[in-house]
């Protein structure tokens, strides 16, 4: 490993000693805030320095850190915060308004909106006041911290849950003998080993993007964060920075993909070792395009934040079962079970039920009701339905519940419906997941409604109260939607129309 190795920005650069310096400064003072293990330390930022600064100092205290997806209104914001009881919270200068509904009491630290996300994201410059402590002269304010780290703590994510409020997955913090598993695990998925030069281009208050950056920074020679994801660009940083390891979803290579073709020839990505994709269903001929132009260096796992990852997949077992999540990764277990709890024979889709022993074990934070009910023997499910061939790889093939991927963003239509029947002139609705060229699934909603409602009406409502990517793509009106005698939506006869030949379950 590099003793000099350094964490990149756009045009600006940090010596891993010296962010490691400002993690000691920063846990250091989170102490004194009172966070110790178990507290929560919020992170509302885009992929930036402080990012990893400030996970990594609340890991070294045993807390938790939180990340906050920053497209969502200052309501989904003011929810997680008390959910999760954060003491501290760090934020972007310009995502401040984001914290317009925040509870009292909580210790607001302000970070400058960099150059190149200002850049990126056409952020017009911002004066230096703010309602909170600046970044920089917390840190300077306090001596690097000199105790013993505690057990580090996965970051707590918040996935969308049965009730349509996302939940925060609260791990307990690893044995050495579970840490040194994750270890080889991630080494397995990502590539993540020690002298890689590695690059961040998705935003790390994801689940795979955050436990990616946070476990490349002790290993990179050189780690590269993107504020925004630009196909030309990222494939200029692989030429520039040599880098060998990144992650990606499906929708960033069909990006890449569309790129012209003297585009994609002008840039040298011979230094690329292991290219992990994951978090969405990624379209055959998109995946055998990107094995064809960069080789055989494209991986994938199955997983989620509840699972840790159970499968992972070459290039070369792909082409030879085109379609396959992989085989088990080291202390996986998976049964497919049918809806009576028996296991499924070989190529019978059933629930996919998991666990990697060496994963601590989990809650959903205040959740404990609905962590009991996604298990079964010590299994998993988030609720995807596969099946194993008979050589033992796995295949998916559909969800058992209404959760919709898109661009590689977990949404749960239960959240948005909640809101959408609250809207004047709403009388029933339903959403859902329909195909999408480049998202893999985009929102749907079918509305019945009062005469005069209009779908500007409703699209300005849903804007007010919840992230633009979870307002529905597209809105359908009509007299009655399918309802049993018992009352139960029969989403199914919605989403059928849109999936007829799509190529894929729905």
């Amino acid at each position: 490993m590099s003793t000099d190795a350094i964490i990149v920005s756009g045009d600006r650069a940090i010596a891993r000693g010296d962010l490691m310096a400002r993690v000691r400064r920063a846990a250091s003072g989170f102490a004194a805030l009172g966070v110790g293990p178990g507290d929560c330390v919020a992170l509302l930022l885009r992929n930036d320095f402080p990012f990893l600064e400030a996970s990594l100092a609340a890991t070294t205290l045993g807390g938790y850190a939180v990340p906050i997806n920053w497209h969502w209104k200052p309501e989904e914001v003011a929810y997680l915060l008390r959910d999760c009881e954060a003491r501290v919270v760090v934020v972007h200068h310009d995502l401040l308004p984001l914290l317009a509904e925040a509870p009292e009491g909580l210790t607001v630290l302000v970070v400058p909106t960099p150059p190149e996300a200002a850049a990126a994201y056409g952020i017009a410059p911002t004066d230096d006041t703010a309602p909170g402590e600046a970044w920089d002269a917390f840190l300077a304010g306090h001596a690097e911290w000199d105790r013993p780290a505690q057990p580090a703590r996965e970051s707590m994510i918040y996935t969308s849950g049965t009730t349509g409020r996302p939940k925060g997955v609260r791990r307990q913090p690893p044995t050495p003998e579970q840490a040194a598993g994750t270890a080889r695990n991630r080494a397995q998925i990502y590539g993540l080993v020690p002298g890689i030069r590695s690059l961040v281009p998705g935003p790390m208050y994801h689940s795979a993007p955050n436990g990616f950056g946070l476990r490349a920074v002790p290993l990179s020679d050189v780690l590269v964060l993107m504020s925004r994801f630009d196909p030309e660009e990222l494939l200029a940083l692989i030429e520039r920075h040599r880098i060998t390891t990144t992650f990606l979803v499906p929708t960033m290579m069909i990006r890449l993909l569309r790129l012209p073709e003297e585009v994609k020839r002008r840039y040298d990505l011979s230094s690329l070792r292991h290219v992990t994709h994951a978090a969405a269903p990624c379209p055959p001929e998109v995946k055998r395009a990107m094995i064809e132009w960069w080789g055989p260096v494209i991986h994938e796992f199955y997983g989620a934040t509840d699972l840790g990852a159970p499968t992972a997949c070459t290039s070369e077992q792909w082409l030879a079962k085109p379609g396959t999540v992989g085989t088990l990764t080291e202390g996986a277990t998976i049964r497919i079970l049918d809806e009576n709890g028996a296991e499924c024979p070989v190529g019978v889709p059933g629930e996919i039920y998991a666990r990697v022993e060496y994963m601590p074990d989990f809650t959903y934070n205040k959740r404990d009701g609905e962590r009991h009910a996604v298990e079964h023997d010590g299994l998993i499910t988030v609720g995807d339905v596969g099946y194993f061939d008979e050589d033992g790889y796995l295949f998916l093939c559909d969800r058992k519940r209404d959760m919709v991927i898109s661009g590689g963003v977990n949404i749960y239509p239960a959240e948005i419906e909640a809101v959408m029947i609250g809207i004047p002139g709403v009388l029933d609705c339903a959403v859902f997941g329909i195909p999408d060229a480049e998202f893999g699934e985009s929102l749907c909603a079918a509305i019945r409604a009062a005469p005069g409602t209009t779908e500007a009406a409703i699209r300005e409502a849903l804007k007010a109260r919840l992230a633009n990517f979870k307002v529905p793509r597209v809105i359908d009106f009509h007299e009655e939607l399918p309802r049993d005698d018992s009352g139960k939506l029969l989403k199914r006869r919605l989403r059928e129309p849109y999936w007829q030949g799509a190529g894929r379950a729905i």
